[in-house]
Protein backbone atom coordinates (compact mmCIF):
# COMPACT_ATOMS: atom_id res chain seq x y z
CA UNK A 1 0.00 0.00 0.00
CA UNK A 2 2.92 2.33 0.66
CA UNK A 3 4.16 1.86 -2.89
CA UNK A 4 0.63 2.34 -4.19
CA UNK A 5 0.43 5.70 -2.37
CA UNK A 6 3.78 6.70 -3.87
CA UNK A 7 2.57 5.85 -7.35
CA UNK A 8 -0.67 7.82 -6.88
CA UNK A 9 1.32 10.77 -5.53
CA UNK A 10 3.59 10.67 -8.60
CA UNK A 11 0.57 10.80 -10.93
CA UNK A 12 -1.02 13.75 -9.15
CA UNK A 13 2.30 15.60 -8.91
CA UNK A 14 2.64 15.35 -12.68
CA UNK A 15 -0.86 16.80 -13.05
CA UNK A 16 -0.06 19.59 -10.58
CA UNK A 17 3.10 20.50 -12.53
CA UNK A 18 1.21 20.56 -15.83
CA UNK A 19 3.16 17.65 -17.34
CA UNK A 20 0.09 15.41 -17.42
CA UNK A 21 -3.24 16.76 -18.61
CA UNK A 22 -6.66 15.16 -18.19
CA UNK A 23 -9.60 16.70 -20.02
CA UNK A 24 -11.92 18.42 -17.54
CA UNK A 25 -9.54 17.93 -14.59
CA UNK A 26 -7.89 21.21 -13.57
CA UNK A 27 -4.40 21.43 -12.10
CA UNK A 28 -5.64 22.87 -8.80
CA UNK A 29 -7.69 19.70 -8.29
CA UNK A 30 -4.55 17.51 -8.18
CA UNK A 31 -3.33 17.80 -4.59
CA UNK A 32 -6.78 17.93 -2.90
CA UNK A 33 -7.79 14.83 -4.87
CA UNK A 34 -4.53 13.11 -3.91
CA UNK A 35 -5.26 13.85 -0.24
CA UNK A 36 -8.67 12.17 -0.57
CA UNK A 37 -7.30 9.15 -2.41
CA UNK A 38 -4.45 8.73 0.10
CA UNK A 39 -6.92 8.85 3.01
CA UNK A 40 -9.13 6.21 1.37
CA UNK A 41 -6.15 3.94 0.69
CA UNK A 42 -4.89 4.28 4.27
CA UNK A 43 -8.38 3.63 5.65
CA UNK A 44 -8.69 0.55 3.45
CA UNK A 45 -5.32 -0.67 4.71
CA UNK A 46 -6.39 -0.14 8.33
CA UNK A 47 -9.55 -2.18 7.73
CA UNK A 48 -7.47 -5.02 6.28
CA UNK A 49 -4.94 -5.17 9.11
CA UNK A 50 -7.38 -4.55 11.97
CA UNK A 51 -8.29 -8.23 12.56
CA UNK A 52 -4.58 -9.11 12.80
CA UNK A 53 -3.76 -6.58 15.53
CA UNK A 54 -2.84 -8.14 18.92
CA UNK A 55 -5.93 -8.40 21.08
CA UNK A 56 -8.30 -7.25 18.33
CA UNK A 57 -10.93 -9.80 19.37
CA UNK A 58 -10.82 -8.98 23.09
CA UNK A 59 -13.71 -7.14 24.75
CA UNK A 60 -11.39 -4.43 26.12
CA UNK A 61 -10.04 -3.62 22.67
CA UNK A 62 -13.55 -3.48 21.25
CA UNK A 63 -14.74 -1.20 24.06
CA UNK A 64 -11.84 1.20 23.58
CA UNK A 65 -12.49 1.27 19.83
CA UNK A 66 -16.16 2.13 20.35
CA UNK A 67 -15.26 4.81 22.92
CA UNK A 68 -12.75 6.46 20.57
CA UNK A 69 -15.28 6.32 17.73
CA UNK A 70 -17.96 8.03 19.84
CA UNK A 71 -15.54 10.77 20.94
CA UNK A 72 -14.44 11.33 17.37
CA UNK A 73 -18.01 11.52 16.04
CA UNK A 74 -19.16 13.95 18.78
CA UNK A 75 -16.12 16.21 18.80
CA UNK A 76 -15.43 16.48 15.09
CA UNK A 77 -18.86 17.31 13.66
CA UNK A 78 -17.94 20.93 12.92
CA UNK A 79 -14.47 19.95 11.71
CA UNK A 80 -15.94 17.33 9.35
CA UNK A 81 -18.42 19.87 7.97
CA UNK A 82 -15.56 22.32 7.34
CA UNK A 83 -13.50 19.62 5.61
CA UNK A 84 -16.41 18.64 3.36
CA UNK A 85 -17.09 22.31 2.62
CA UNK A 86 -13.40 22.77 1.78
CA UNK A 87 -13.55 19.92 -0.73
CA UNK A 88 -16.71 21.31 -2.32
CA UNK A 89 -15.14 24.77 -2.55
CA UNK A 90 -12.05 23.28 -4.20
CA UNK A 91 -14.06 21.65 -6.97
CA UNK A 92 -16.43 24.62 -7.34
CA UNK A 93 -13.43 26.91 -7.95
CA UNK A 94 -15.05 30.14 -6.68
CA UNK A 95 -11.60 31.65 -6.03
CA UNK A 96 -7.89 30.86 -6.18
CA UNK A 97 -4.82 31.79 -4.17
CA UNK A 98 -4.05 35.44 -4.89
CA UNK A 99 -7.65 36.42 -5.79
CA UNK A 100 -9.25 39.39 -4.09
CA UNK A 101 -12.65 38.39 -2.73
CA UNK A 102 -15.40 39.49 -0.37
CA UNK A 103 -17.00 36.97 1.97
CA UNK A 104 -19.90 38.44 3.96
CA UNK A 105 -18.41 41.82 4.97
CA UNK A 106 -14.75 40.72 4.86
CA UNK A 107 -12.61 41.72 1.86
CA UNK A 108 -9.05 40.60 1.21
CA UNK A 109 -6.61 38.59 -0.87
CA UNK A 110 -6.70 34.80 -0.51
CA UNK A 111 -3.37 33.68 0.96
CA UNK A 112 -4.26 30.12 2.01
CA UNK A 113 -6.90 27.48 1.34
CA UNK A 114 -6.75 24.67 3.89
CA UNK A 115 -9.20 21.78 4.46
CA UNK A 116 -10.71 23.61 7.45
CA UNK A 117 -10.39 27.35 6.86
CA UNK A 118 -9.59 30.00 4.26
CA UNK A 119 -7.29 32.89 5.16
CA UNK A 120 -7.50 36.41 3.74
CA UNK A 121 -5.13 39.36 3.96
CA UNK A 122 -6.85 42.74 4.01
CA UNK A 123 -5.59 46.02 2.60
CA UNK A 124 -4.52 46.90 6.17
CA UNK A 125 -2.35 43.75 6.42
CA UNK A 126 -4.83 42.02 8.70
CA UNK A 127 -5.21 38.26 8.51
CA UNK A 128 -8.79 36.99 8.58
CA UNK A 129 -9.57 33.30 9.12
CA UNK A 130 -12.95 32.14 7.80
CA UNK A 131 -14.33 28.58 8.31
CA UNK A 132 -15.05 26.82 5.03
CA UNK A 133 -18.59 25.90 6.11
CA UNK A 134 -19.54 29.58 6.41
CA UNK A 135 -18.05 30.26 2.97
CA UNK A 136 -20.11 27.49 1.42
CA UNK A 137 -23.33 28.68 3.06
CA UNK A 138 -22.83 32.36 2.09
CA UNK A 139 -22.09 34.46 -0.97
CA UNK A 140 -18.59 35.09 -2.32
CA UNK A 141 -17.67 38.03 -4.55
CA UNK A 142 -14.51 37.54 -6.65
CA UNK A 143 -12.97 40.76 -7.97
CA UNK A 144 -10.11 39.06 -9.81
CA UNK A 145 -12.03 36.85 -12.25
CA UNK A 146 -12.89 39.62 -14.73
CA UNK A 147 -10.49 42.29 -13.47
CA UNK A 148 -8.93 42.69 -16.94
CA UNK A 149 -12.30 43.85 -18.28
CA UNK A 150 -12.70 46.31 -15.41
CA UNK A 151 -14.42 46.14 -12.02
CA UNK A 152 -17.30 48.54 -11.48
CA UNK A 153 -17.51 50.26 -8.09
CA UNK A 154 -19.91 52.94 -6.85
CA UNK A 155 -19.68 56.27 -5.03
CA UNK A 156 -22.90 57.68 -3.60
CA UNK A 157 -23.86 61.22 -2.57
CA UNK A 158 -27.05 63.14 -1.85
CA UNK A 159 -28.03 66.56 -3.25
CA UNK A 160 -31.20 68.56 -2.67
CA UNK A 161 -34.00 68.92 -5.23
CA UNK A 162 -33.13 72.57 -5.92
CA UNK A 163 -30.14 71.47 -8.06
CA UNK A 164 -30.92 70.24 -11.63
CA UNK A 165 -29.86 66.64 -12.17
CA UNK A 166 -28.17 67.48 -15.49
CA UNK A 167 -25.69 69.69 -13.65
CA UNK A 168 -24.96 67.01 -11.06
CA UNK A 169 -24.34 64.47 -13.81
CA UNK A 170 -21.96 66.81 -15.59
CA UNK A 171 -19.91 67.50 -12.46
CA UNK A 172 -19.67 63.83 -11.52
CA UNK A 173 -18.72 62.63 -15.00
CA UNK A 174 -15.89 65.16 -15.18
CA UNK A 175 -14.14 63.57 -12.19
CA UNK A 176 -13.00 60.07 -13.39
CA UNK A 177 -10.89 61.48 -16.25
CA UNK A 178 -8.67 63.23 -13.65
CA UNK A 179 -7.94 60.04 -11.68
CA UNK A 180 -5.16 57.84 -13.03
CA UNK A 181 -6.26 54.74 -11.11
CA UNK A 182 -9.61 54.32 -12.88
CA UNK A 183 -10.39 53.18 -16.42
CA UNK A 184 -11.91 55.43 -19.03
CA UNK A 185 -13.37 52.45 -20.89
CA UNK A 186 -16.00 51.30 -20.18
CA UNK A 187 -17.17 54.86 -19.68
CA UNK A 188 -18.35 55.93 -16.20
CA UNK A 189 -22.04 56.66 -15.71
CA UNK A 190 -24.36 58.19 -13.11
CA UNK A 191 -27.63 56.81 -11.76
CA UNK A 192 -30.38 58.34 -9.64
CA UNK A 193 -30.83 55.66 -7.00
CA UNK A 194 -33.54 57.21 -4.84
CA UNK A 195 -35.92 60.15 -4.61
CA UNK A 196 -36.11 60.76 -0.89
CA UNK A 197 -38.29 63.25 0.97
CA UNK A 198 -35.58 65.91 1.04
CA UNK A 199 -32.85 64.92 -1.44
CA UNK A 200 -31.90 62.85 -4.48
CA UNK A 201 -29.47 59.95 -4.09
CA UNK A 202 -26.92 59.89 -6.93
CA UNK A 203 -24.54 57.03 -7.71
CA UNK A 204 -21.33 57.45 -9.74
CA UNK A 205 -20.22 54.16 -11.33
CA UNK A 206 -16.55 53.86 -12.29
CA UNK A 207 -14.43 50.97 -13.60
CA UNK A 208 -10.99 49.98 -12.31
CA UNK A 209 -8.57 47.16 -13.16
CA UNK A 210 -6.82 46.72 -9.81
CA UNK A 211 -9.35 45.71 -7.17
CA UNK A 212 -6.90 46.50 -4.38
CA UNK A 213 -7.02 50.19 -5.28
CA UNK A 214 -10.80 50.62 -5.09
CA UNK A 215 -10.74 52.28 -1.67
CA UNK A 216 -7.93 54.63 -2.74
CA UNK A 217 -9.85 55.55 -5.90
CA UNK A 218 -12.98 56.23 -3.85
CA UNK A 219 -11.01 58.57 -1.59
CA UNK A 220 -9.71 60.53 -4.58
CA UNK A 221 -13.22 60.78 -6.06
CA UNK A 222 -14.61 62.11 -2.78
CA UNK A 223 -11.84 64.71 -2.68
CA UNK A 224 -12.74 65.91 -6.19
CA UNK A 225 -16.44 65.95 -5.30
CA UNK A 226 -15.77 68.19 -2.31
CA UNK A 227 -13.63 70.57 -4.36
CA UNK A 228 -15.85 70.71 -7.46
CA UNK A 229 -19.17 71.01 -5.65
CA UNK A 230 -17.78 73.68 -3.34
CA UNK A 231 -16.49 75.66 -6.34
CA UNK A 232 -19.89 75.28 -8.06
CA UNK A 233 -21.73 76.50 -4.95
CA UNK A 234 -23.69 73.27 -4.50
CA UNK A 235 -24.63 72.28 -0.99
CA UNK A 236 -24.61 68.51 -0.48
CA UNK A 237 -26.56 68.69 2.79
CA UNK A 238 -30.08 67.47 2.19
CA UNK A 239 -32.44 70.09 3.66
CA UNK A 240 -34.80 68.85 6.35
CA UNK A 241 -38.01 70.57 7.45
CA UNK A 242 -39.17 70.56 11.04
CA UNK A 243 -42.67 71.47 12.17
CA UNK A 244 -43.60 72.40 15.73
CA UNK A 245 -46.72 70.59 16.91
CA UNK A 246 -48.47 71.42 20.17
CA UNK A 247 -48.52 68.45 22.49
CA UNK A 248 -51.99 67.24 23.34
CA UNK A 249 -51.97 64.74 26.21
CA UNK A 250 -53.97 61.60 25.47
CA UNK A 251 -54.53 60.75 29.13
CA UNK A 252 -55.66 63.13 31.84
CA UNK A 253 -55.80 61.79 35.41
CA UNK A 254 -59.04 62.37 37.29
CA UNK A 255 -59.14 64.90 40.09
CA UNK A 256 -59.53 62.83 43.25
CA UNK A 257 -60.81 65.82 45.27
CA UNK A 258 -64.01 66.09 43.27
Amino acid sequence: MRYAVRFVKYIFNEIDKGKLEINGFHREFAMPTFTIVRFLLQAFTLVLVFPYLPGANSDIFKGISVFIGVLFSLGSSSAISNIIAGLVITYMRPFRIGDRITIADKTGVVIEKSPLVTRLRTIKNEEITIPNSSILSGNTVNYSTFSEEGICFQVELTVGYEEPWQRIHELLLNIPSRIARVNQLPAPFVLQKKLDDFYVLYELNVYISKSGEIELAKSEIYQHILNDFLAAGIDMNGPHLFAKVDHVPQYQPKNMDK
